[in-house]
């Protein structure tokens, strides 16, 4: 440790920081601009100069490493000085536009302007004037006369994202940022450039212009997409959602966001969201009351289970809802009489799990593991956030290997990488295994071939101590997903790597603990979209979109039964009987559960649209309507607190003991090329799919013409 005098006080840092951390540490501010504590130091706006004791100039405290001894001034009369100069230098080109700017109110060139900048200008020339750019959908760069050459865009792009989309042409005062080629920015956390912009050159396309900063009331919320369970800020304006932004919590999200959290809020308030219930009669959709539609479901299920059985009556829900709504579908299903009930809505394989499946470790581990195997995903697209820890360890010299039927660009060196069809994955891990048992002296659980390319990936699980290997979605929905695993895990034995699933949604490791499954002698997912069923509930599901039947989905409602689907849009118009709307995340309170098992409960941000009503509301009055015990909830809060104790979870972090990857059955050869069902980074679920700003984008237009591709 290195200690320095800052301002009169004593600070001890590690060898190698900067002046800024040692401020950092001290609680001392220092203007600044360009720096930023999770990019490189590039010390080029020059706003944090500081004092230093026998520099002939002053420093930027940003790029100036700490001696001992040292001592600095902020606040001296030279510092101060120095740093009204550069504020004034920054002003000469910067447009007198704050009245019509998005960023008004919450930018850092204003407030600081305020702090450090001159009453009038002494420059009296014309101010240059940059070209807008039309970089796609996401990001608006129509007023790029503001930019103050900051670079964090461009320092995001290569070191974060792993893609230079952005960069710097010219020199002097026709610098400017620009994708070079024109082209849009289409990497999957692009929103990011938007909140580290310190001035308004790079704004929100989609909220540009929809409201002041001050205007909005900010409210806490969980990501009801994919698996990381990233901590938002969700800004609210005459109770309707605006803007989406990150809550900084390093252990599960930092402070990014993926676009797909970032930019869905738009599906909240779209034309297609379902304000009332809504009947089938004579082949047209009526509107009706609440209590019009729960009694004609009350009815109808009172008399299939009368006349057919209470096996004759299903539910298929998704992992992206609460855990609140499915432990109240699967408690309601089994109170009938049924054990129907499944959120494996993807999966080919429906093996009973002998534990929750899960990550295997820590979130923020991935960004310090020396080694990792990832089997069955691609990563950057169906795990965002978790592409970025992943590329963070790799920056520090980790080594990543891939098994995977498709060559994706994941922006990331990849030390190893095998590409076969899917039907080939489980002789291509029993090949890795048997690299490792050559290695290793040992026997492997399987007959393979320890081929170069099998070695390549077997040297990244042998060498270093933190090493994962992870299954992706296409593992989990692959249909010898529990050969994949019983392989995984015997590598992972023999290495010293832990062994999880990225899992797929929200909610998956929730929907688990809360026994969302069938249980003993009910039907699975696969079995429940074949039909045959007479009742069938789909909670907050499009199975065409959301499961592996797909397009056959469609004939669910032909078997003559009754399809209640609830959803908070107009959803399964064609399958369906009964339409009951109920809320979005941001419109009910609720709990996830994401891929390290950590336990995130939010509240309601805005209140339900029309006649919509929350998720668990609507399965409790139909459990008192059907006339089941143990029903009697009055909130939210009630049926967690069930939950939890059902689950024996009462922690914000759920135990091990409750969570598993380890499984006793053996593995086994051959299977299928076809291609595990898995959902493009824009069709996730409901919410995602119908964000206007995100199906302009070039992942989704590639994925759409993908889909017309395989249906032709």
């Amino acid at each position: 440790m290195i200690e320095i005098t800052l301002d009169g006080q004593k600070v001890e840092v590690a060898e190698g920081s900067m002046v800024m951390h040692a401020a950092e540490k001290a609680g001392t501010y220092i203007p600044h601009f360009c720096y930023h504590k999770k990019l490189s130091i590039a010390a080029n706006c020059r706003m944090c100069l500081v004092d230093v004791e026998k520099a002939p100039k002053p420093m930027p405290a940003c790029a100036t490493p700490v001696t001992n001894g040292m001592i600095v001034r902020t606040k001296s009369e030279k510092a101060v000085k120095a740093q009204q100069s550069v504020m004034e230098f920054l002003l000469i080109n910067h447009p007198l536009d704050c009245p019509i700017c998005d960023q008004g109110g919450e930018c850092q060139l204003q407030d600081l302007a305020v702090g450090y900048g001159p009453g009038s200008s002494r420059y009296e020339e014309e101010k240059r004037v940059v070209m807008h750019k039309d970089v796609g959908p996401l990001i608006s760069m129509e007023e790029m006369s503001r930019c103050i050459h900051c670079t964090r865009c461009v320092r995001f792009g290569q070191e974060i994202a792993g893609v230079m989309e952005l960069g710097m042409i010219h020199r002097g005062e026709h610098s400017e940022i620009t994708t070079v080629l024109n082209d849009t920015v289409d990497s999957e956390v692009s929103g990011n450039m938007i909140d580290l912009c310190p001035v308004g050159a790079l704004t929100s396309k989609p909220f540009r212009y929809s409201a002041r900063p001050w205007e909005l009331s900010r409210r806490k919320s969980i990501s009801p997409h994919d698996s990381t369970g990233a901590n938002l800020i969700v800004q609210v304006k005459n109770n309707k959602v605006l803007r989406v932004l990150p809550y900084e919590n390093n252990d599960v999200n930092e402070c990014w966001l993926a676009d797909r959290d970032r930019f869905s809020y738009e599906a909240l308030n779209s034309s297609d969201r379902l304000t009332t219930p809504m009947l089938k009669q004579g082949g047209e959709w009526k509107p009706v009351d609440w209590q019009t539609a729960l009694e004609y479901v009350a009815r109808g299920v009172k008399d299939i289970q009368r006349d057919h059985g209470a096996k004759s009556i299903g539910a298929l829900v998704s992992p992206h809802s609460t855990v609140e709504e499915l432990f109240l579908a699967q408690k309601l299903v089994r109170a009938l009489g049924s054990e129907n009930i499944d959120h494996r809505l993807r999966h080919a394989e429906f093996a009973p799990p002998e534990g929750v499946r899960w990550l295997g470790t820590s979130i923020a581990s991935l960004s310090t593991l020396q080694g990792a195997l990832v089997i069955g995903s691609n990563l950057r697209k169906d795990h965002p956030l978790f592409a970025l820890r992943l590329r963070a360890a790799v920056r520090t010299g980790a080594r990543v290997s891939v098994l995977h039927d498709r060559d994706d660009d994941w922006a990331m060196t990849i030390a190893g990488k095998s590409v076969v069809p899917a039907g080939r994955w489980v002789q291509a891990l029993a090949d890795v295994a048997a690299a490792i048992a050559k290695e290793k002296g040992s026997q492997a659980p399987l007959q393979g071939n320890a081929s170069d390319e099998a070695k390549a990936l077997a040297a990244v699980l042998l060498s270093g101590e933190r090493k994962a290997i992870l299954l992706g979605n296409a593992a989990a929905h692959h249909p010898a997903a529990s050969s994949l695993l019983s392989l995984a895990g015997w590598i992972a034995e023999q290495t010293g790597a832990t062994v999880g699933y990225l899992t797929e949604a929200a909610n998956t490791v929730g929907a688990q603990l809360v026994k969302a499954m069938p249980g003993a002698g009910g039907l699975n997912a696969g079995q429940m979209l074949a039909g045959g069923l007479k009742a069938l509930f789909l909670f907050n599901t499009e199975p065409e979109f959301d499961s592996a039947a797909g397009a056959a989905a469609r004939k669910l409602g032909q078997g003559g039964g009754m399809v209640v689907t609830l959803s908070p849009f107009k959803a399964n118009l064609d399958i369906s009987d009964v339409l009951l709307p109920i809320a979005p995340w941001t419109e009910t309170p609720g709990t996830f559960v994401n891929a390290e098992g950590r336990v995130q409960s939010f509240h309601a941000v805005v209140k339900p649209l029309a006649d919509t009503r929350p998720g668990w509301k609507v399965l409790r009055v139909l459990g008192n309507m059907l006339g089941v015990p143990g029903f009697e909830y009055e909130t939210s809060a009630d049926v967690l607190a069930d939950a939890r104790g059902a689950t024996d979870v009462d922690q914000s972090l759920v135990q091990g003991n409750l969570l598993s990857n380890k499984t006793s059955r053996s593995a086994q050869a051959g299977g299928s090329d076809a291609r595990p069902v898995t959902a493009s980074i824009y069709q996730l679920d409901g919410i995602v799919r119908r964000a206007e700003s995100l199906q302009l984008t070039a992942d989704a237009i590639v994925a759409r013409r993908l889909a017309q591709e395989v249906a032709a």
